[in-house]
């Protein structure tokens, strides 16, 4: 407080309570009394911004056909990782695809910063609405001042100020304010003043009208569509990253189970030419060719089951989950994959559905809008300044706060201009918004070329994977077939154990290139619906809406012509 300091402070402290009226030391209680009645809690606060953001979240994915589930930033305290670190069990049996999307979104971490990305993007919006909104503003003080120890005067006062920002670029003030003063040393009543003011300042030439007043508005807008659609396209992006990993680790699951059946079948052909060779029917060189590939089977085994559980190690971290839960997946879900020719799509057809329903070309689009937008307000810039403001005030007759003398009311009224004499940089400021307006129109160009691109070649991909995969499948029926016969030979003596032994490795050779076939077909697709925007994710996993792509057929059958 001004005009106290050192060992006065600690006496007026103790001392003016007694020196004040009770009618002073009323008024210091109500106002302490109001200050805590308009705080808010942090807990409040944080409350207050989801009711305001989630349903702007949800609106905006409702205005796109955007079908997802309610967004949440807050952890999840009954997510599977918490309750394994709180040492609960866990789900039991083998882990589904779908479990697995649910797991990643759940405990991802780059999943939890996207889904903050885009929280932030529709609390940006929040605080521009608020901006042009009417805005409300309340503050006071009282204060005590006084010689020594004893207080001399004392005084609070009160305002109240509305602001509102218009379209047009019009600045609105209401401001409504009351004083109380006394002088404790030579009277003993208060000499309240009462004032009223307004005032309104509008652009004329420079920063006139909604395209320009508006802009960070529309931008705020903008940016939350663009968010929703970038979120979007990131869960379907994440739930093929998902699908890519569980299957490539089902594809290590029956890598190591041919590993076995091929270590098997060498121990039992081992054991046979041992038998054989001990009673002089078989030379040294062949029990040793068993014994050595019987061997070098055995190491890649070993090899094998250590690069799963690496693998395991990595998909749990992708999971979000503790490395040391233990997490199984079941590889007979490989043989529930669709193999089929259904689900061709034409070229035509594609490319011009991609190009239509692509919700990253979409935003790429108009940020080419938000550009020429750009323009306009650099150029704006350039322009002279000319402001029109006014304004009106009213004050009380001191000791009445209610008499207000309207014939004489103070007002003002002001011209103001601004000559743009040097303007360079708003010059480089202009010029640089039309460098990135030809930067923008190169980025649709761009992404328009790279979208056609890419969904040429997947499906040039998906169509010779799928061809890949049955020529393997073919590959491992005449391995198995080769394997039959020459077992039967060698009972003969019209076959040698190298030739079994080679037949055992293109066996193995096959199922595993026919494994590698399969998940590359699956995952072809999934890229492909991906890259489309027809990837969809449900109860039973991870599909393509091929009937979306039927609906427009007849609208890009009816564009050609």
């Amino acid at each position: 407080m001004a005009g106290l300091s050192g060992p006065a402070t600690v006496r007026f402290w103790y001392f003016a309570p007694l020196m004040l009226s009770n009618r002073v030391l009323g008024w210091g209680l109500l106002t302490l009394a109001l200050i805590p009645a308009g705080c808010q809690s942090p807990e409040e606060a944080r409350d207050s911004a989801d009711r305001e953001v989630y349903p702007l979240v949800l609106e905006r994915r409702a205005s796109l056909g955007l079908d997802a589930p309610p967004l949440s930033i807050n952890p999840d305290p009954d997510s599977l990782r918490a309750r394994l670190l709180r040492g609960e069990s866990g789900p039991q049996g083998a882990l589904s695809l779908v479990q697995c999307l649910e797991i990643a979104a759940e405990n991802n971490r780059d999943y939890a910063g996207r889904k903050e990305r885009l929280y932030n993007s529709a609390l940006d919006l929040t605080l521009e609405r608020w901006r042009f909104g009417w805005r409300e503003e309340f503050d006071g003080q009282a204060s005590v001042l006084g010689t020594g120890d004893e207080a001399t005067s004392a005084s609070a006062s009160g305002g109240f100020t509305l602001t509102k920002l218009f379209g047009s670029g019009a600045n609105l003030v209401l401001d409504l304010g009351g004083n109380l003063a006394r002088s404790l040393t030579f009277s003993e009543d208060w000499d309240p003043v009462s004032d009223v003011g307004f005032s309104i300042t509008q652009p004329i030439l420079r920063g006139f009208g909604s395209q320009i007043v508006r802009e960070p508005l529309t931008q705020a807008e903008r940016n939350l569509v663009y968010e929703v659609r970038a979120f979007e396209r990131f869960r379907r992006t994440f739930a093929y990253d998902t699908a890519s990993r569980y299957y490539n680790l089902l594809e290590s699951y029956q890598r190591l189970a041919n590993q076995e059946a091929n270590f098997t079948s060498l121990q039992t052909l081992t054991l046979r030419n041992e038998k054989l060779a001990e009673a002089g029917r078989l030379s040294d060189i062949e029990l040793g060719q068993a014994r050595q590939n019987e061997l070098s089977s055995r190491n890649q085994l070993v090899i094998s089951r250590a690069s799963l559980q690496s693998q395991l190690d990595d998909f749990k971290l992708f999971l979000g989950l503790p490395i040391e839960f233990t997490l199984v997946l079941d590889p007979a879900v490989l043989e529930s994959l669709e193999t089929g020719a259904s689900g061709d799509v034409q070229e035509p057809l594609a490319v011009s559905y991609a190009l239509a329903n692509r919700l990253d070309h979409a935003t790429i689009l108009q940020q080419f809008e938000d550009r020429k937008r750009a323009v306009a307000i650099a150029a704006d810039q350039l322009r002279t300044g000319l402001t029109v403001s006014g304004g009106a005030g009213l004050t009380s007759t001191p000791g009445k706060p209610l008499d207000l003398d309207l014939d004489n009311a103070d007002w003002s009224a002001t011209l103001a201009w601004d000559l743009p004499i040097d303007t360079l940089p708003e010059r480089n400021s202009y010029r640089e918004s039309l460098i990135n307006l030809q930067a923008a129109a190169r980025n649709c160009e761009q992404s328009s070329d790279s979208i056609t691109a890419d969904i040429r070649d997947e499906l040039r991909v998906t169509l010779a994977s799928r061809e890949a995969f049955e020529i393997q499948r073919r590959a491992v029926e005449l391995a198995e077939r080769r394997i039959q016969s020459t077992r039967l030979k060698l009972d003969a003596g019209r076959s040698t154990t190298r030739d079994l032994l080679e037949a055992e490795n293109d066996l193995l050779e096959a199922r595993n290139n026919t494994t590698s076939a399969l998940i590359d077909y699956t995952l072809n697709r999934y890229a492909l619906w991906r890259d489309l925007e027809i990837l969809r994710v449900d109860e039973q996993g991870i599909r393509g809406e091929l009937e979306l792509l039927a609906q427009a057929q007849p609208a890009v059958a009816e564009g050609k012509n």
